[in-house]
């Protein structure tokens, strides 16, 4: 994947030693500019005045705890787009499902290795990039268009994260064809290897959320995936 040479990093985290240990993996790597906030208001403020491709956001933050921020961020119209990867040293579930339930895109538990954040980082950027242009797609209330971000349920805008936009154009580029967990995983959050599956759950119903009555179009094929109703 090439990256432009002003790919903006923004971690938000009040630990010295994490932020210097991501920086370098990142400025190794090349193609990266790097900046940080130490506390969770500050983290908002650099978040809406430097529109970084992506944020590492740690949840034990001063000030604003990391799931407010995560929260704030996706419901500003400004930010909700930007992907975010949760950073805790927690290691209970109901953080990481709260989380990827206010809108994150993937979570990282400390310790962790800096190589793998590294390789989630670009999966995610090249999710982004790899997207398709110049396309509006309709499937009965729902029209999707890729060029500009934009999805409208009938007729209606409706805002959603990378991810949410990336599930539903996957879905609805195969319709009525069913989507299993660990292909969506693959394909929408570029890894090789499962993870909890219950990240796709969680993230479709969220979207099935948003989508109000239009929801029913999302299936549930019970013990394998989902699939959009032809």
């Amino acid at each position: 994947m090439s990256l432009s040479p002003n790919k903006k990093i923004l971690i938000v985290e009040d630990e010295p030693d994490v932020v210097d240990l991501l920086a370098l993996q990142l400025k190794k790597a090349g193609g990266f500019t790097v900046i940080s906030a130490h506390d969770g208001a500050e983290g908002v403020k650099k978040a809406r005045a430097e529109a970084p491709a992506l944020i590492v956001l740690d949840l034990m933050l001063p000030r604003m705890p990391g799931l407010e921020v995560c929260k704030v961020l996706k419901t500003d119209s400004l930010t909700s787009h930007i992907p975010i990867i949760m950073l805790t040293a927690k290691a209970e579930e109901v953080d990481r499902i709260v989380g990827l339930e206010f809108g994150a895109d993937d979570y990282v538990t400390k310790p962790f290795s800096p190589r793998e954040m590294l390789l989630r980082i670009k999966a995610i950027l090249r999710r982004g990039a790899g997207e398709l242009a110049e396309e509006q797609l309709t499937r009965g209330p729902i029209t999707l268009d890729s060029a500009r971000h934009r999805v409208l349920v009938g007729g209606k805008p409706v805002v959603l994260t990378a991810v949410e936009f990336k599930l539903l154009s996957m879905l609805m580029h195969r319709p009525g064809r069913v989507q299993a967990r660990d292909r969506l995983l693959n394909e929408v959050w570029g890894y090789e290897s499962a993870i909890d599956t219950r990240t796709v759950d969680t993230h479709v119903r969220r979207l099935r959320e948003k989508l109000g009555k239009s929801a029913g179009v999302i299936e549930t094929v019970r013990g394998f995936g989902y699939r959009l109703r032809e």
